[in-house]
C-alpha cells in the first residue's frame, strides 16, 4: 500500500465519527518479500467483498495519486453503485 500511513490517518478520522471504515488489509510480507499471483489475487478479492459490504468508498490519494490497482476498484464501487470520495482533489 503506498500510502498505508494516510490510509491508517482517514480510518481513524471516520472511525472517530462513527462509521464503520474497512481498510484495505496490510501485511508485512509485502514490504519483505514479493507477493505471490495467488496471494494477489486473493488480496483483490478480499478487497472487493469489503467494497461490496461498504456503504461508500473513500479514495486516499494524496496529490491525486491513483493507480491502476485504486482505479480498476473504483470502477468496480461505481459499477455495484456505491458513491466514491476523494481525500485530495489535484
Amino acid at each position: 500500500m503506498l500510502f498505508a500511513t494516510e490510509m491508517r490517518k482517514e480510518s481513524a478520522r471516520l472511525t472517530l465519527a462513527g462509521a464503520i471504515a474497512l481498510a484495505p488489509g496490510e501485511t508485512s510480507l509485502a514490504a519483505t518479500e514479493p507477493m505471490t499471483a495467488e496471494q494477489k489475487a486473493m488480496l483483490d478479492a478480499l478487497h472487493r467483498h469489503k467494497i461490496d459490504l461498504a456503504e461508500r468508498v473513500v479514495v486516499v490519494n494524496p496529490g491525486g495519486d491513483v493507480g491502476d490497482s485504486t482505479r480498476d476498484e473504483i470502477e468496480y464501487a461505481r459499477a455495484a453503485g456505491k458513491p466514491v470520495s476523494f481525500t485530495d482533489s489535484d
